[in-house]
């Protein structure tokens, strides 16, 4: 199966693909490779694996040369070991049949009582 077949359609943006669409394209991947036996330390150790990997890009240096790295000098790789951070999280929310948008709503209502918006940075 082509590449361009995996439910998210060449030129699709955020504001265009659902997160379904995301977990159907992943999936679908992932069984073309027969890949379904994957448990949580499997995709716990590649989650952070693949971090490391985003963070690798960032080594040493400032905010303000991380900021260039990630916007211009290093975006395609930044772009990637991005990509395959969430895609290890949505087979994750996938095999063990999380709600991603309801996980992150609870999470997110959970960080606002323990850090309130008035205690913020400014």
């Amino acid at each position: 199966m082509g590449h361009a077949e995996y439910r998210i359609p060449e030129g699709a943006r955020d504001d265009a693909v659902t997160v379904q669409a995301l977990r159907e394209a992943v999936a679908q991947f992932n069984g073309d490779r027969g890949w379904t036996g994957l448990n949580a330390v499997n995709l716990a150790m590649s989650i952070n694996i693949e971090a490391s990997e985003l963070l690798e890009i960032f080594q040493w240096c400032d905010p303000q040369e991380a900021d260039e790295k990630a916007r211009v000098t290093e975006r395609e790789h930044f772009r990637e070991e991005l990509a395959d951070v969430l895609i290890y999280c949505i087979s994750m929310a996938n095999f063990y049949d999380v709600d991603v948008a309801e996980c992150i709503r609870e999470k997110m209502r959970k960080n606002a009582m323990k850090y309130p918006a008035e205690h913020g940075a400014k």
